[in-house]
């Protein structure tokens, strides 16, 4: 017998780290809480099976012949010498798990400090807490030198997060306030070291990936020459990989640096900037008129229809899409207020082609090729972009995100990164002439972000014709979100691309001189938006207003502060490179920058030869290193002969 009990004392799933694991102090509040609901649902299930029992029906025969009474008296015995036990259990557990209270209320408190003195050297603590960092996070080389995010000990030897890029990296890496970035939804572990008290009993442990590091797509250098290339500008710069959907580098400005929006001073501070708005990224979530870079999508959807070869004629006096309605002009002839059209049209007023049209930028061309193809081609090709088709005006101003574009390891990474969804108006209550404005990039085709452009400059930048979904974890697998092209029909685009940029009279020749001798070849698209934008002082930094009357619900004319409005001019740029397989799509937007040729098309050529520099255009590519000159030897001195 004693062999036996000692057996049974000394086997080991018997101990206490065992059964509890080796944390057993810090397993025991949770055992006895979950004792204590055991208990407790049993005491109310005993309640429960008594009162049922009392008003039960008699089912013996010698139980007919005794009076109620004795009958209830009978059936309160039995349930009470049941539940003496479980009372005292209970009891028991109830001082156990309410004492446990009481020490964590009046012990364990963030002012007590011995309690915390005692803490600091707990190594269970300690455990937590470590168990508790999020990682580090690599950029796409995976070289702990380029670390986007990292952790460090400071001088009293706390640990800290750290940030290479605290400014050009803000927008992605998002704060604990507001919209969750990359820091709040990237690592698959939670933070929060505190588990439910089953898990901590049963030692259950969420999936987690034993490397906790995660490498994104970001390059770091690219960001960081992002940002300067942005400089003193207002705007945005996206980077996508057309073949994998790697976003390399996106970058808006301003932007803030994440120690400013740490505390919620700094952080209400910059939500108050209504002029800078440095917490909105500008890549994402800001809406733009595109421009002529929008001729991209049209051409795109007249591929799709079948209509690649159309033809129109250019008019000197502009095109008229109905009898009466005002001219659509090139953007070298200008409409005069008597009505009349000034200048010559763009490329010649003659007929022209899709290449010859996409190639001097011809407003009058991609206004009669919208309308020849019609609301529903266009809602059609909108879709398999990720453009959202409404049908009126209205619609297209409801704010709404698209977190399905994302190529993304859960949901609430692809949240975070959604951009607004761009939108079209493709309903029948908009007349020819604004679907005519929609194919040149004006009117109702103005919701588009700069991240929305990148993505319509990687379609026939990727060799099959697809669109890639953007994706920011290096290790998820490329994923398409629509097939828009064919290899052949993206093959003739990119061909088409490349008049603007490599042949003589192309709107954006600016980057084949800024390329000369790297023999990178480029296709692209620029783009000059006219935008009503709110006026702001440039001393307060607030918003300036004018005294309006109008008329109120009642009839009455009432005075009000209306905004200044003036029309800026914004500078756009697409375009992907290099032509023969492109491993860059890049859009480009600078607020009142003017013409695309001047402001945006300089900037994505420079990011186009730090891509070259980086090798994120190909080994081929890639500059070679100077050889060095050998170095001469020191001649010797000569012995003099005495």
């Amino acid at each position: 017998m004693n062999t036996f009990f000692t057996f049974l004392i000394e086997w080991p799933k018997w101990r206490p780290e065992d059964l509890f694991g080796s944390q057993v102090l810090e397993r025991t509040p949770a055992g006895l809480s979950i004792l204590y609901i055991i208990g407790l649902g049993i005491l109310v299930a005993f309640l429960i099976f008594s009162f049922l029992d009392n008003i039960r029906r008699p089912r013996f025969k010698f139980e007919l012949e005794l009076p109620n009474d004795v009958v209830k008296r009978i059936s309160q015995a039995v349930a009470n010498r049941s539940l003496i036990v479980w009372q005292a259990l209970f009891v028991v557990l109830a001082f156990s798990v309410f004492g446990f209270q009481v020490y964590w209320t009046y012990f364990a408190d963030d002012s007590n400090e011995q309690y915390q003195a005692l803490s600091y050297k707990d190594l269970r603590n300690r455990r937590a807490n470590a168990a508790s960092l999020r990682g580090w996070m690599l950029d796409r080389t995976g070289n702990l030198a380029s670390s986007l995010a990292y952790y460090k000990v400071t001088k009293n030897g706390d640990i800290e997060r750290g940030f290479a890029l605290e400014k050009e990296m803000a927008h992605l890496l998002g704060t604990e306030r507001g919209t969750p970035g990359l820091e709040r939804t990237l690592y698959k572990r939670s933070a929060d070291p505190m588990p439910e008290a089953w898990e901590v009993l049963t030692k259950f442990k969420r999936p987690q990936d034993e490397q906790k590091d995660v490498r994104v797509t970001i390059d770091r250098d690219l960001q960081s020459f992002l940002a300067q290339q942005l400089s003193g500008k207002i705007g945005a710069i996206v980077v996508i990989n057309p073949q994998t959907g790697d976003v390399l580098g996106m970058y808006s400005n301003p932007s803030y640096s994440l120690a400013e929006a740490q505390d919620l001073d700094g952080y209400l501070k910059l939500e108050a900037n209504k002029r800078e708005k440095p917490l909105l990224n500008r890549a994402t979530r800001e809406f733009y008129v595109p421009g002529s870079t929008f001729k991209t999508f049209t051409a795109i959807s007249a591929f799709r229809a079948g209509k690649q070869n159309s033809q129109f004629p250019s008019y000197a006096d502009g095109f008229k899409p109905v009898r009466g309605s005002r001219p659509i002009v090139d953007a070298t002839q200008k409409l005069l207020p008597d009505g009349t059209v000034a200048g010559a049209c763009d490329g010649g007023c003659q007929e022209k082609d899709l290449t010859f049209a996409y190639k001097v930028s011809s407003n009058q061309y991609f206004a009669q090729l919208a309308i020849e193809l019609g609301r529903e081609r266009i809602r059609e090709t909108a879709l398999l972009m990720g453009i959202a088709g409404v049908d009126t005006p209205d619609d297209a101003v409801m704010a709404r995100f698209f977190p399905n574009l994302w190529n993304a390891s859960n949901l609430n990474i692809a949240s975070a990164l959604a951009p607004a969804q761009s939108t079209i108006v493709t309903g029948s209550k908009i007349s020819l002439y604004d679907l005519g404005l929609e194919g040149m990039g004006q009117g109702y085709a103005g919701q588009m972000t700069p991240f929305q452009m990148a993505l319509i400059a990687s379609i026939p930048g990727n060799m099959e014709g697809k669109l890639m979904k953007p994706k920011i974890e290096a290790d998820q697998a490329p994923q398409a979100f629509s097939q828009v092209l064919s290899p052949q029909q993206a093959a003739a685009m990119r061909g088409i691309m490349s008049t603007v940029t490599e042949e003589p009279g192309g709107t954006g020749t600016v980057i084949s001189a800024k390329l000369a001798g790297t023999g990178i070849k480029t296709g692209g698209k620029t783009g000059t938006a006219e935008k009503l934008a709110p006026l702001y002082d440039e001393k307060t930094g607030k918003l300036r207003t004018v005294k309006k009357k109008r008329k109120n619900d009642k009839g009455e004319l009432v005075e009000y502060d209306a905004p200044v409005m003036y029309e800026r001019t914004d500078s756009w740029f697409i375009t992907i490179a290099p032509l023969e397989r492109p491993q860059v799509a890049i859009a480009v937007v600078v607020e009142g920058g003017g013409f695309g040729a001047r402001t945006a098309a300089p900037i994505a050529a420079n990011v186009i030869l730090k891509a070259r520099e980086l090798g994120l255009l190909g080994d081929q590519y890639k500059p070679k290193a100077a050889p060095q000159k050998p170095t001469s030897k020191p001649k010797s001195a000569k012995k003099k002969q005495g």
